[in-house]
């Protein structure tokens, strides 16, 4: 009897652009609590968010708010559209401030300073899928908040390939943001 070797069988995915995911949101057949973000044209479902990772959230939003100016604005899980396929909620960000406050459109790359992405049960999604595409979007700075070891990993000099500078900072330590002139925070503040 012979056995029949099964053939590789390629396989074409449809890609969605971002505009197609506006759409689905505007129809109604992505709403809000289904916890979705566009990842190179993927509806990926994001991780259900704890307590101590809503706390850090709520922590850093009210910190950020209290210490960067006017040049600023502070969002809260708002997406960013890196590119036509890949439009990623992050936890929070910092972008130049607009008088329209994006109203228009959701910020591009160019229009974000710093990004912070609080991981307590998605940390290797964060660190391994998302931060390597902040990178290659040139975002010029990324925190990588892990609740669980209570570590912020800051990520600088972004290029193609990654962030060419990553620094690991544990509670006792100070965090100076490279992109957001005059922003400090202390991890123990981040954690609590």
């Amino acid at each position: 009897m012979t056995t029949a070797t099964k053939p590789v069988v390629e396989k074409r995915l449809w890609k969605f652009t971002v505009s197609d995911y506006g759409r689905m949101i505007e129809t109604g057949i992505l709403k809000k609590e289904n916890r979705v973000e566009l990842i190179d044209g993927e509806v990926i479902t994001m991780a259900p968010i704890g307590s101590r990772h809503a706390a850090s959230v709520k922590r850093l939003n009210r910190l950020l708010m209290n210490r960067i100016g006017d040049d600023h604005i502070v969002g809260v899980q708002d997406p960013v559209d890196l590119n036509e396929y890949t439009e990623p909620e992050p936890d929070l960000t910092v972008a130049a401030a607009r008088p329209d406050f994006y109203a228009e459109a959701h910020p591009r790359p160019s229009d974000i300073r710093l990004i912070i992405e609080v991981a307590d049960s998605s940390l290797a999604y964060d660190r391994y899928e998302k931060v390597p595409r902040y990178a290659q979007s040139m975002i010029p700075e990324v925190w990588l908040v892990d609740v669980q070891a209570e570590v912020v990993t800051v990520f600088s000099q972004p290029g193609p390939t990654g962030f060419a500078d990553e620094r690991k900072l544990s509670r006792g330590e100070t965090i100076t943001s490279d992109s957001v002139d005059g922003l400090q925070v202390k991890v123990d503040e981040v954690f609590g």
